[in-house]
């Protein structure tokens, strides 16, 4: 089953939100070793997070209205119709630059929430959010160089160059694949971390 690029937006950092909820686990003694020490930076991290989220469900919302759009590509592609492939592939390229300066700026609150004094549970936690994030950029920036190879170079009437396009095409989407993977695997550990920190906060 082949993976659907845009539906990765919905995954980029999610579970963030989740350090809201691990804020009510900042209670108990010095040695409970809780996620959230309210003495600290932690409400302020907390709402640097919130915002980084607020970025990613924008990437939400582009990922819903074009959602569309890599069917329609297919369609194009199939039929040879070089006007739809160029005029498609253009608006994919655009969709993903905007995702991506999304993307930057969420990246850009996490570290500054990680600059924080925070619990180390806490900034770990931040830290592979973010590694996660980074590699969905790296696959994004993949995507977006299939897309443009489409745009730039796809012409029906020279049977080489799109089989050229086409393959280069297919290698972008699987190293968007692979990259995606690891990202995923980034997300996990920090998720696991945030379930065993509230486990320790109750």
């Amino acid at each position: 089953m082949k993976t659907n690029p845009f539906k990765y937006a919905l995954v980029v950092l999610a579970c963030l939100s989740l350090c809201v909820v691990l804020s009510a686990c900042g209670k108990g003694d010095s040695e409970s070793s809780d996620l959230l020490n309210f003495s600290d930076d932690t409400t302020a991290a907390a709402q640097l997070v919130s915002e980084a989220n607020e970025d990613l469900n924008k990437i939400k919302v582009k990922y819903k209205e074009n959602e569309a759009k890599r069917e329609d590509l297919k369609d194009a592609m199939k039929n040879n119709d070089v006007e739809k492939v160029k005029r498609i592939s253009d608006d994919l390229v655009y969709i993903i630059n905007d995702g991506m300066a999304l993307g930057e700026s969420a990246i850009g609150k996490i570290e500054k929430a990680q600059e924080m004094s925070i619990n180390a549970d806490f900034k770990e936690y931040l830290r592979l959010k973010e590694l996660s994030l980074r590699k969905q950029m790296e696959a994004f920036e993949n995507y977006r160089q299939a897309a443009r190879s489409l745009r730039d170079g796809y012409n029906p009437k020279d049977e080489k160059q799109r089989e050229t396009v086409r393959a280069a095409f297919t290698t972008r989407n699987e190293n968007f694949q692979k990259i995606m993977d690891e990202a995923k695997e980034y997300s996990k550990q920090a998720n696991n971390l945030a379930k065993e920190s509230a486990k320790k906060g109750n």
